[in-house]
């Protein structure tokens, strides 16, 4: 009984381990989907401009642009995905030793600076940053640069998902602002239970919401983490307010995206060698936390 128990919650955890990359992958695909209809039947432009050339060039435009960004969010998430941070088939060696080493007791290991332990992972991660729940893996060394692409990108194409969907937003709004269309773009869905609109309305009312929520989430996460780029830091050591790590600007972001830290960004086909091993560190700073 306990072993069959044990294999249940097991399916389970792993099942729910997938879930948050399988919504991400549902939300990208269908504000994808929402833009290019807007493209393609709602194009916001009068009637005579969509008879001229010039829309098909605006089109193939804005197609070419969303799936551009399409493709390197999947592709940068992808790569996120097959690139292990962690320390396994990494040889740390023992004669170089020295100050901020650590001993894990769980993987019963030496492990060098800025190495932590991921218990959602089960493993110690090079240059831990934080457990990424979205992606449900850790961010680190080997693998910063396709997190902060992906970011970059999300970003970018919810920007450009916002602006294409404010047709929407005056769609609704035009006849003046009502209890219905308000309460039509704060809880759709309530209002399709409820029979007050109709799918196609409700449809669009949530991917429009959708993307300015998840453009400001998008937000967030990326300057702060372009901030501690810039800064030389881990999440976990901006909470102690460590900088020992620093390089100066430029420093910080070839060590952290790689020698071609100024154009790999553009596409994660671009090979960009990581100057470090993830092991050693020049220290420029205290060790000591300030707080």
């Amino acid at each position: 009984m306990t072993s069959f128990a044990s294999n249940i919650f097991c399916r389970v955890e792993r099942v729910c381990r997938h879930l948050p990359v399988a919504l991400n992958t549902f939300l990208v695909f269908s504000i994808t989907g929402e833009v290019s209809y807007l493209v393609l039947v709602e194009a916001p432009l009068e009637a005579d401009q969509k008879k001229t050339e010039w829309y098909t060039w605006w089109k193939a435009f804005h197609l070419l642009a969303q799936y551009f960004m399409l493709a390197n969010i999947c592709w940068n998430a992808s790569l996120f995905l097959k690139t292990s941070p962690s320390i396994k088939g990494v040889f740390l060696g023992g004669e170089g030793m020295g100050q901020g080493w650590r001993y894990c007791y769980t993987c019963e290991t030496h492990t060098p600076p800025r190495c932590s332990h991921c218990y959602d992972c089960k493993v110690c991660v090079l240059r831990r940053d934080h457990h990424c729940v979205f992606f449900g893996q850790c961010v680190g060394f080997r693998n910063y640069r396709y997190f902060l692409s992906c970011l970059l990108f999300m970003w970018s194409g919810l920007l450009y998902a916002v602006v294409m969907n404010a047709e929407v937003f005056i769609v609704i709004l035009k006849e003046g602002v009502t209890v219905h269309s308000v309460l039509l773009l704060l809880i759709p869905w309530i209002m399709l239970v409820s029979g007050q609109v109709s799918a196609r309305a409700f449809a669009f009312a949530f991917i429009a919401d959708t993307c300015v929520v998840g453009f400001l989430l998008v937000s967030a996460f990326l300057f702060f983490h372009v901030f501690l780029l810039l800064r030389g830091q881990t999440t976990r050591e901006w909470y102690s307010t460590r900088r020992p790590y620093s390089l100066g600007v430029l420093g910080n972001l070839r060590y952290g995206l790689g020698r071609n830290w100024y154009f790999c960004w553009l596409c994660p086909l671009i090979p960009s060698p990581l100057p470090g091993d993830g092991i050693h560190f020049r220290v420029t700073g205290s060790l000591e936390p300030t707080r």
